[in-house]
């Protein structure tokens, strides 16, 4: 694999993951795909992988960042109790679905889904348009999210972030937080992929499952370094100025997802 460009994506993701919360596989999920065409390995199979190992890197950059928005008292851990086992759930049907469900009508949904929260994010007020829902309604929303998370190989701050803004929490906890919950579903989704590709044929050389090992050291030891970075920033920037970067980060992501389609 090329190393340089494993080590340049782990930075990025892990910068991204600190700072606005979510878990980088909108960055790594299309660089290593594209990794494993060049050497040969069918698209279906390519994708499969790119998916599962994302996962696999998810865990430690959120580890990394969550350490540093700890320290910094920004992790509501009440809310993590709640949406934690929820996301865990949810990301492990969403691994089990990843062979079977039809794909195309969800994938539209969800970049029409993005341009929505995106411009919600970039123009919207600070306060808060709702309370936060009750129990109930949390474990709904993780559920979905951790599914969703787990079939597109990202951590889930994508949509735990916009929503828990929207409903009053201060942008900086809310990137925490979603740090936090992204935990849980990075480890019972590429749990997921791993145990489904476990009798696939054609995996590459140095795979676990659909996580391939060598990817995934050239991805982390990067992003290990730069996660705490990015956390760091998050808690300097302005909430309005950090609202405004997620925005454009989610524009730019579903302008790439349907950019694909064409």
């Amino acid at each position: 694999m090329d190393l340089p460009t494993l080590l340049v994506s782990g930075a990025v993701a892990g910068t991204l993951a600190g700072l606005l919360g979510i878990g980088g596989g909108v960055i790594i999920v299309p660089i290593v795909t594209l990794l494993f065409e060049g050497h040969g390995v069918p698209h279906g199979m390519a994708i499969k992988m790119a998916l599962g190992t994302s996962l696999a890197t998810i865990v430690v950059t959120a580890m990394s960042s969550i350490y540093t928005h700890h320290r910094k008292g920004a992790v509501d851990w009440g809310l993590f109790r709640i949406m934690g086992p929820a996301v865990f759930v949810g990301s492990l049907i969403g691994a089990g679905l990843a062979d079977i469900i039809p794909g195309d009508a969800l994938y539209i949904a969800f970049i029409l889904f993005l341009f929505a929260i995106s411009a919600q994010m970039a123009m919207g007020r600070v306060g808060a348009h709702r309370a936060l829902p009750g129990k109930a309604g949390l474990v709904a929303v993780s559920t979905v999210v951790g599914t969703l998370s787990a079939l597109m190989g990202i951590g889930g701050g994508a949509m735990h972030v916009p929503f828990l803004s929207y409903c009053g929490i201060p942008v900086k906890r809310a990137i925490a937080t979603a740090a936090a919950v992204g935990l849980p579903l990075a480890l019972s989704a590429s749990a997921g992929y791993i145990v489904g590709g476990l009798n696939e044929q054609g995996i590459p050389a140095g795979s676990i499952g659909y996580v391939n090992l060598p990817v995934f050291g050239g991805v982390v030891a990067a992003s290990l370094l730069f996660a705490p970075l990015g956390a760091t920033l998050a808690h300097k920037l302005p909430d309005m100025l950090l609202r405004r970067l997620f925005a454009a980060f989610l524009f730019v992501l579903a302008s790439r997802m349907a950019y694909k389609l064409f």
